[in-house]
């Protein structure tokens, strides 16, 4: 079995101002407006070392030490996905290094609060007018952390298996696309009662990212793919609306078929 699509293709070459790391639900601030026209595709453009952290009353700042050119034009307010979450530069130290603020709630959601200086870290600037979209649209919104629970190596391919908690299975489908880290995948297969799915990871991505080093147990952070999200939703609550009280009886059927609601509100994956 050879990686669908092209997962993870990663290209060659972020708050007090931090709330856009949130659910949608509490995605922005208003010291912070333009960040609701933030976007990234999915394609991690490098990796950046964690020079220093600095811990202060409910922030934790980071220094990123990044590879030359990568901060070319880049300014302050400008937004930096890291590790799938977007970070807002708050001063420019130098030509390669810059530091982002993150509030305390985004360290508890994320997987920025077990980080220690000499970590490495994907990252991405945010997508310009007009940028192709070689992976799949992002907000820099992490979903949930999921854990890697297995990791299989052969053909010169990577299988993750990740584990996804429950609220969030009904929104992950077996050739559709999910953020992990940044990086936009496609899922290759998906167990909804036993609540994993799987990725294929091909050498470029392994070598361009910092997915090389992850071992079993690690935490990921994890970006649903909001369309699909949008979809599912609306499906699920038509549905509500239109069973009412029958919804529990043809839920229970289901169960004794070994099915469920979700597997018939998948949405249409379409051809990339």
């Amino acid at each position: 079995m050879g990686a669908p699509r092209r997962p993870g293709r990663v290209a060659k070459s972020a708050q007090p101002l931090q709330e856009c790391c949130l659910p949608p639900q509490a995605l922005h601030s208003a010291t912070h407006p333009e960040s609701r026209a933030t976007m990234f595709t999915g394609i991690v453009q490098a990796t950046a070392g964690i020079a220093a952290i600095h811990d202060r009353a409910g922030l934790r700042s980071f220094t990123l030490d990044f590879p030359e050119g990568f901060c070319q034009d880049l300014a302050i307010g400008a937004s930096v996905s890291t590790d799938g979450v977007c970070l807002t530069v708050t001063e420019i130290l130098s030509p390669t290094q810059a530091a982002f603020d993150v509030m305390l709630q985004s360290l508890n959601i994320t997987t920025l609060g077990s980080y220690r200086q000499g970590d490495r870290v994907n990252v991405e600037r945010a997508a310009k007018d007009g940028a192709e979209i070689g992976g799949h649209p992002l907000s820099g919104h992490v979903d949930f952390t999921g854990q890697l629970i297995e990791r299989r190596a052969f053909d010169n391919n990577l299988v993750w298996r990740v584990a996804v908690p429950e609220a969030f299975r009904r929104y992950v489908f077996a050739k559709g696309y999910i953020a992990i880290h940044g990086a936009s995948l496609t899922v290759a297969e998906v167990n909804r009662a036993e609540g994993w799915f799987e990725v294929w990871l091909i050498p470029e991505t392994r070598r361009a990212t910092v997915f090389e080093d992850k071992k079993v147990g690690d935490a990921l952070n994890i970006e649903i793919e909001r369309s699909t999200q949008v979809v599912v939703d609306t499906v699920r609550e038509a549905v509500q609306e239109s069973l009412g009280r029958l919804q529990p009886v043809l839920e229970a059927l289901l169960k004794e078929k070994g099915l469920s609601l979700e597997d018939f509100v998948q949405p249409q994956v379409l051809p990339r």
